[in-house]
């Protein structure tokens, strides 16, 4: 029969076995963080040198140059995106969410202040886009650039209509499409891209052009709903 002092050493060796196995238990998840955090640091690094690239080169960095950049190794930047055309749409993306198409301006101001308004945001958000336009380089076809390119058209679009609802409310369907699309296509990234890059036109001569476009478009409304 165990005796008193037997049965207390038992108990002691069992408590002291939960303790331990409840340590183990801390100390891994202790470390199982700071894995994750060094991980989401190395990938934050390596986003960021991608981005900063492009932003001062407008060329697709290689894999290499981000990891020289980024301070890390070819390997880690390799087991966070994989491929470098996973890492470009990434940082594709990244980019993406700093940038915002500002809401339209309120109804009821005029013709030529919206047109400006509409311009002067668009040039703005564009002309931070060029560079990454013109980095897509070999990765233009890729799918999930083609996807996002199209949805930033459609909000493009969206957020004209709005602002110019006055105007386009006078049109047809048909002739509400047309103008949109007459817009969309003058008023385009690749227009801008064109304006600034091939044209090597300034920031501001760009806009006025893109001004004097837009206020003839929509003087054109007239022809349009007559036609219609």
């Amino acid at each position: 029969m165990m005796n008193e002092a037997a049965a207390l050493t038992r108990g002691d060796a069992m408590a002291l076995s939960g303790e331990s196995k409840t340590g183990d238990m801390t100390v891994r998840a202790a470390r199982s963080d700071g894995r994750n955090r060094r991980a989401a640091e190395t990938r934050r690094r390596i986003l960021a040198a991608a981005k900063e690239m492009i932003t001062e080169t407008s060329t697709a960095p290689t894999v290499v140059a981000v990891a020289k950049r980024a301070d890390v190794s070819v390997r880690s930047v390799f087991q966070h995106f994989g491929d470098v055309e996973s890492l470009f749409v990434t940082t594709v993306d990244s980019i993406g969410q700093d940038l915002v198409i500002p809401p339209p301006t309120s109804q009821g101001l005029s013709l030529p202040f919206r047109i400006a308004t509409a311009v002067d945001n668009l040039a703005q958000l564009f002309d931070r886009i060029v560079p990454l336009r013109v980095a897509a380089g070999q990765f233009a076809h890729h799918p999930a650039l083609i996807e996002r390119s199209s949805a930033l058209r459609q909000e493009v679009r969206r957020r004209v209509g709005e602002l110019f609802a006055e105007e386009f409310a006078a049109l047809s369907q048909e002739a509400q499409e047309e103008l949109a699309d007459a817009i969309g296509g003058a008023l385009s990234l690749e227009a801008w891209v064109v304006l600034r890059q091939r044209d090597g036109l300034g920031f501001d001569r760009a806009a006025a052009a893109w001004r004097r476009t837009l206020t003839a478009l929509l003087a054109l409304r007239g022809d349009l709903a007559e036609a219609a």
